[in-house]
């Protein structure tokens, strides 16, 4: 009997706003999608097709998500693994076995092995990452319509020249992480000058 190999990715890890998101999924290996590759080497359009057609033909998939509070409150490594656990125990089939993109596991029962660089050398971890990289760009074309003025839908939350000038110039939303470093300085000059002003 053939083993329900998961793999697992993650996305978001350096951006200043929003949840870092992860995918968990199991191939089908009778039922072959061609062109997976690591999420970064593929264009947005290429990415959006193979998503559609992993969904389609995986025998599992999910997305685990952890927020800018659970960031905020355990960092961005343990978060990161929260969100990895979450969507691991979110597939409808368990994993025999599971392999994480990066060196580090999360503190779980599964059978597992992390593989460096792994999103370009086991398709079920290209397929994760895949899924997880267009998910969280989604969320961020959605936090776009919200608020145009930040331009999520061009840097998409990561710490950019262009993202920076606005947040200096409209402030720091609900949805940044408060324990970065730049937003804390910002928050940080927001106050003081609440300070000088009173």
């Amino acid at each position: 009997m053939s083993k329900f190999i998961a793999g697992v990715d993650e996305v978001g890890r350096g951006p200043l706003v929003g949840d870092v998101v992860t995918a968990a999924v199991i191939l089908d290996p009778n039922n072959p999608i061609e062109g997976l590759t690591d999420s970064k080497k593929l264009s947005e359009k290429k990415r959006n097709a193979l998503s559609g057609e992993i969904k389609q033909k995986a025998l599992a998939w999910a997305i685990g998500r952890a927020t800018p509070e659970e960031i905020d409150k355990l960092n961005i490594l343990h978060a990161t693994m929260l969100a990895m656990t979450r969507a691991v125990d979110s597939l409808l089939l368990t994993p025999d076995f599971v392999r994480v993109d990066g060196n580090r596991l999360p503190e779980w029962s599964y059978q597992a092995e992390a593989v460096v660089k792994g999103d370009s050398l086991h398709p079920e971890i290209s397929a994760a990452s895949i899924l997880a990289k267009v998910e969280r760009d989604n969320d961020m074309i959605e936090l776009d319509k919200q608020y145009p003025a930040y331009g999520f839908a061009a840097h998409k939350g990561y710490p950019t020249k262009a993202h920076f000038a606005a947040l200096a110039d409209n402030g720091v939303l609900f949805c940044y992480r408060k324990s970065f470093k730049p937003v804390q300085a910002l928050l940080a000059a927001a106050e003081s000058s609440v300070t000088t002003k009173g």
